[in-house]
């Protein structure tokens, strides 16, 4: 059974400039954070298999999941764990084929058809959402909140990892629904002290899962 990570952190360096993708690995990693993946929309193809691969290298030693965000060609090139898929992205049936049946592929859904369609093209995990307002995307659709989440948590048989404005306001509550974990890019790329902001998410992550 594959290993699903608990807290994703996205590494970003158009919403902040101040540290560079390897540097808030580094910092995540420090805070507990289990899975990092690689969200760069823009920029040349060589220098993101460059960063790709030296985030993978610190992940591997690290005991940490490392995927890359949207660029199934990245991820293969730079040997990462998995790839993260929206719906308008790369196939995921395709992304199977090309990746191979050990590695993970995480697609994105805001309503339960989305889901479905995920599941059926055989998505280790799913990214649902966003639970809150968030401005990190700007395709992101209808806020969900958290009744939404937790049926959609019952109804779903693959990890849900909830997605959307998540914050160590809130991580509590979205585990408490059901959530396997969270993914979030502003609550940590975006604080003064990305080391700590992942601490306070990781300690709201793990204090749910030990109460289940």
């Amino acid at each position: 059974m594959k290993r699903i990570g608990r807290l994703h952190v996205l590494t970003d360096t158009v919403l902040q400039s101040r540290f560079t993708h390897l540097e808030l690995t580094k910092q995540a990693i420090s805070g507990g954070a289990d899975t990092i993946q690689l969200r760069q929309k823009e920029g040349s193809t060589r220098e993101l298999i460059k960063t790709a691969t030296e985030l993978r290298r610190l992940c591997t030693k690290k005991g940490v999941i490392f995927i890359v965000n949207d660029r199934i060609d990245v991820a293969l090139a730079a040997k990462a764990d998995g790839v993260h898929l929206g719906q308008d992205d790369f196939p995921i049936p395709l992304a199977r084929e090309l990746m191979g049946k050990g590695r993970i592929i995480g697609g994105s859904a805001a309503t339960p058809e989305e889901i479905e369609n995920c599941i059926r093209e055989d998505a280790d995990y799913v990214g649902f959402g966003p639970v809150y307002p968030t401005g990190s995307k700007d395709d992101a659709g209808p806020v969900s909140g958290i009744d939404i989440l937790k049926r959609i948590v019952k109804s779903t048989p693959v990890p849900v990892i909830a997605i959307g404005g998540i914050d160590q306001s809130n991580a509590s509550d979205v585990m408490g629904a059901g959530a396997h974990g969270i993914a979030v890019i502003s609550a940590v790329c975006c604080r003064e002290n990305p080391r700590k902001a992942a601490r306070k998410l990781y300690d709201a992550v793990n204090e749910n899962v030990l109460r289940k």
